[in-house]
């Protein structure tokens, strides 16, 4: 079994001693990271929240005066509050070939082992540069990342392609779903419970309206539209918190729910919002109106990212399996990433890092050992092609 080196390995010890769930800030990351490349005598570019408590971090190997390859990744993780975890998650464990802890997988032994690349890439005669792009929340909506894709539009720097470290067992994943996701506030009417015809139960035509929405996830499922090489064919609608009511004697007045929707590329997914909100108003609206008029639905759009969808033969996509040694081709995947984003915005874009996303947001997360020293080789023959 191939072994990483002892760089990248305590680089990911480093980077996951650093709490940067996304609540938090994680400057204390990138500013060890900055450093770092300073050390190395590379210049950083960081791109800030609108409170300077978070950072991306963009920076280049190599030639600055033409396109080069970007190897992307996010720096922060999600909670572990509630989590059973056999270990102090921001302390990395090495056991049985794997090291555990939070960030591991997703994602930042990619993040470790691009960096500990940094030295070799300097001693390479690189005839384009590669660009390292690290971001703050991706876990809540893709967010930093777009401040950092708008500043590499001000300053007219389009990279010829992107390469996003999601852990993906180390296959090169060209497609992924996108994601948009909606509150619901459902406005009714309070009375005594023992008056409840007299009242609008917020509770339960948002209960009506969340059926709806489980009416559409199994429609989705009989119907399509379908992409088989999706590990989840099909488009899918899902509720996943609700809230309402202050006591079983009150007919509650405010209910909130939030869903989404994880939709194949292609699909419009403010189309299918806008089904969830006809039946609202067509069909539960005007019940709520003949007991009051002052009741109704009211919409927040909570986070959104658009899906990946690059082309089989794509340069990135015949170079990143090159360097993968992957000759099975290549997959899709129903997890979203900071792909489409970059897509989106002109460069050409594939997935591909260490580490399984069954692992993620688990647990006792860990990545294997093997995984790391395959990225490393990964990395190693990417930078081989892409020279040359």
């Amino acid at each position: 079994m191939p072994a990483p080196s002892t760089p990248t390995v305590d680089l990911i010890r480093k980077l996951v001693g650093f709490d940067t769930t996304s609540r938090n800030s994680n400057l204390a990351l990138i500013h060890f990271v900055q450093d770092y490349l300073t050390g190395l005598g590379i210049e950083s570019r960081l791109i800030f929240d609108d409170d300077a408590n978070k950072a991306n971090l963009f920076a280049t190997v190599g030639p600055a005066d033409r396109p080069g390859i970007v190897l992307s990744g996010h720096t922060d993780v999600v909670p572990v509050d509630g989590q059973e975890w056999s270990t102090d998650p921001f302390t990395v464990v090495e056991k049985d070939g794997r090291l555990y802890g939070r960030g591991t997988c997703d994602m930042k032994s990619f993040v470790a082992a691009a960096l500990a690349f940094v030295p070799e890439l300097q001693r390479r005669q690189l005839k384009a540069p590669v660009h390292l792009s690290f971001s703050y929340d991706e876990e809540v909506g893709c967010v930093g990342v777009r401040r950092l894709l708008a500043e590499l539009d001000r300053l007219k720097l389009r990279p010829l392609a992107c390469i996003v470290g999601e852990p993906t067992s180390m296959k090169v994943i060209r497609a992924h779903k996108g994601k948009i996701s909606y509150r619901c506030h459902v406005h009714g009417s309070e009375c005594h419970s023992s008056l409840a015809p007299r009242g609008v139960n917020a509770v339960e035509y948002a209960a009506e309206l969340i059926t709806f929405i489980t009416g559409l996830e199994h429609r989705f499922a009989a119907e399509g539209p379908f992409d088989r090489d999706f590990d989840v064919p099909h488009t899918t609608a899902h509720t996943g918190v609700i809230h309402g009511g202050t006591a079983l004697n009150i007919v509650p007045k405010d209910c909130w729910f939030d869903f989404e929707f994880r939709f194949l590329p292609g699909e419009d997914p403010h189309a299918l919002v806008d089904q969830i909100r006809r039946h609202a108003e067509t069909q539960l609206l005007p019940r709520m109106h003949k007991v009051q008029a002052n009741t109704g639905f009211s919409w927040t759009e909570l986070s959104g990212f658009p899906g990946l969808s690059t082309d089989i033969d794509a340069d990135i996509v015949q170079l990143a399996k090159s360097a993968a040694g992957d000759n099975a081709g290549t997959g899709k995947v129903a997890f979203g990433t900071e792909a489409g984003l970059f897509h989106a915005a002109g460069i050409p874009t594939i997935v591909c890092g260490p580490g399984d996303i069954e692992q993620a947001h688990k647990p006792d997360e860990f990545v294997a050992l093997e995984q790391i020293a395959l990225c490393e080789t990964f990395l190693r023959r990417l930078v081989d092609r892409f020279s040359g």
